[in-house]
């Protein structure tokens, strides 16, 4: 199967993946001591700088067109950001999420959220991060910024985590999430960021009765919340650069190799695809919880689709003819012109990692790059 007329040009690529990449031990010793004080953040920074060049130079080996920093500045894919918002800071109250893989349960508690304050940008959040990153990229890969979708920030906590004295009305407090999140594309941009995700569980979360219900016990609505979390997303992007690309990925959770919901993009899909504006969608796909592919029946023909069909939470590979042909099945929807390949998610969402090694890493990174020149004869 090879398409024809697959020249690519800008994200996303063919073959990409999705943002965080295992951090290699030493980094995660540093930053175990920087906790402990027994080092400084300039020692801990020198370290992060290395892990990076490294981590950089393995993207471009396995033959990816575009690269992260792995995300390995931080502990997790979202709440280092979503803290850096002014009017939001850590909660003494702990999340408590539940997560599932195929030997058991695992509990996830990490600190809580509350928007205490005026929500808004006071400097652009992880600019010397993307600064480093862009130098440090060879000609030719494009560097990407992966950031949480403004989402994130109140479905952590919902109405209970936006101060009722601060923000009496939501639609306000939704308002000025918008504003912030639109003066961070802007700033970044200026950075000369050209390759940004956003990245939300709770659009894929909301396929599933079981985080419905939740949504319902923290007091939103079931059946709107990812209305009003599309409409918060496109306040943001409202007149952005148009030499900026922007994509989103979705997925059910991913901690540890487990996850925390399941259900196909059906429920949410229409809305989603119809009236996000975003460029493209990084799909989770790599096993029966992400349903089929018929929702992707409403991609407009303007976006782009990446499959995940490689899956980050086990180290075993997956068989190349098999990828070939879901991503044919996949073609019966999106035409294959307008489909990329990559991993289901990032292979370290939270500093923990999943369960494979830096060398299984790298090598389903090669799968997808392999795959995507057989099937575009590009990537």
């Amino acid at each position: 199967m090879t398409s024809g007329g697959t020249s690519q040009v800008g994200p996303p690529f063919r073959a990409d993946h999705v943002g965080s990449l295992l951090r290699p031990p030493v980094l995660r010793d540093a930053r175990r001591r920087h906790e402990s004080g027994e080092i400084g953040a300039e020692q801990l920074r020198a370290v992060e700088d290395d892990a990076i060049r490294d981590v950089i130079k393995m993207q471009k080996a396995a033959g990816l067109s575009s690269a992260t920093d792995g995300e390995f500045r931080r502990a997790s894919w979202h709440m280092d950001f979503i803290y850096a918002l002014g009017g939001v800071s850590k909660s003494d109250q702990r999340l408590h999420v539940k997560f599932h893989n195929l030997a058991g349960d695992l509990e996830f508690s990490p600190p809580g959220l509350q928007v205490d304050g005026k929500v808004r940008l006071d400097e652009p959040i992880f600019a010397d991060h993307f600064r480093f990153l862009q130098s440090h990229v060879d000609p030719g890969v494009t560097p990407k910024l992966t950031i949480p979708s403004p989402s994130m920030v109140y479905y952590r906590g919902g109405r209970a985590a936006v101060s009722e004295s601060v923000y009496p009305d939501l639609e306000e407090f939704f308002a000025d999430l918008s504003a912030a999140y639109k003066d961070q594309v802007t700033a970044v941009h200026g950075l000369g960021c050209r390759y940004l995700q956003l990245d939300d569980t709770s659009l894929a979360y909301l396929n599933d009765p079981a985080q419905r219900e939740l949504v319902a016990r923290m007091g939103g609505d079931p059946d709107t919340q990812h209305l009003r979390n599309i409409a918060t997303m496109n306040a943001a992007l409202e007149g952005r650069p148009e030499d900026l690309t922007v994509t989103t990925h979705l997925c059910r959770g991913n901690f540890r190799s487990s996850w925390a919901a399941e259900g196909s993009y059906e429920f949410v899909a229409e809305a989603l695809f119809g009236e996000l504006a975003v460029d493209g969608f990084f799909l989770e796909y790599d096993d029966e919880r992400s349903g089929g592919f018929e929702p992707l029946r409403f991609v407009p023909k303007d976006k782009k689709v990446v499959l995940g069909l490689v899956t980050t939470k086990r180290p075993e590979l997956e068989d190349p003819d098999v990828l070939v042909r879901r991503i044919e099945e996949a073609s019966q929807y999106v035409d294959v012109d307008r489909l990329c390949l990559s991993p289901q998610c990032g292979f370290s969402s939270t500093e923990e990692g999943n369960d494979l090694t830096a060398d299984d890493q790298l090598r389903k990174l090669e799968l997808i790059v392999a795959t995507a020149d057989r099937v575009w004869g590009s990537h």
